[in-house]
Formats: structure tokens, sequence, C-alpha cells
């Protein structure tokens, strides 16, 4: 758990020293932007970013029950960022799972990377794709979607 806030922790870190020598040179003006910019990136990167995580086996229970695809993600990597941000309130449609915080999760994702940790992999009707387009994603969720629907 603590891994995945040591990215967001180090951001933050750097932010504040950052603006303290600015301050300290007396660029008070400079060193507040700055810093927010920093605050910013930090929560971008962190857990909080992301709708709320549950466990492999959870999301592999709920995805059988509402056909809605499983992310396995984890903080601080970028193309998960991507395909949170891009997806927006979307993305809430997902089941999202954080590896650093289930091992099961880390687990499904190696066996789809070939022992790799490769995120974001979506796992759609119980295939797994590694590291797939937002557009490809968005198709997805679309046609569970207009599958649902259509029930």
């Amino acid at each position: 758990m603590t891994r995945s806030w040591m990215l967001p922790a180090l951001l933050v870190g750097c932010g504040v020293l950052v603006a303290a020598m600015l301050v300290v040179r007396g660029s008070p003006g400079v060193a507040v932007p700055l810093l927010v910019v920093f605050v910013l990136l930090a929560g971008l990167h962190s857990p909080l970013a992301f709708p709320r995580s549950i466990g492999a086996q959870e999301a592999q229970e709920r995805s059988a029950v509402d056909g809605r695809p499983i992310v396995y993600w984890r903080a601080g990597c970028k193309y998960c960022l991507r395909l949170r941000i891009g997806l927006g309130r979307k993305a809430r449609r997902l089941h999202w799972v954080d590896i650093w915080r289930d091992p099961a999760g880390a687990a499904a994702v190696r066996a789809a990377a070939n022992g790799d940790e490769t995120v974001p992999t979506v796992v759609v009707a119980g295939r797994p794709y590694v590291n797939p387009s937002l557009e490809w994603v968005r198709a997805q969720l679309s046609y569970v979607g207009a599958r649902a629907r259509s029930r």
C-alpha cells in the first residue's frame, strides 16, 4: 500500500523543497504556483485519481455478473493515468484492481503479460488485453452498455 504513495509523496516533497528555495531567494510569487503544480501532479499520480479499487477475485465475480471490463492498474503508471483521464466519468463503469494492493491482481497481470507486470491490462469476457488503446476500451464500454440495454 505504501508503494502506491511513494511517487506522490516524492512529488510533494520536491515541490516543497523547490518552493522553499524560491521563497528564500525572494521569489514567493513563483514558489506558490510551482508548489500547486507539484501538488496537482502528486494527486494525479496517487490512488485518489482512480475509482475505488477492489480485489481481483471480487472484480472477476462482478464482471461475470454485469459483463463490465476489469482494469488492472498501479499508481504512478502514466499509461494507467492516461486511460483513466481519457475515460472521464465512464471510468466508473469499469472494475479497477490495483496490482500493488492485491497480489492476486498482480499474478493475473503477470499471467497475461508473460511474467511482466505491464499495466493497464484490461480483461473483457475473461480475455486479457495488455495496454490497449483508449479508443478500444471506449468501444468495449459501448458494446457492454448496448448489450445491457438490449436485455
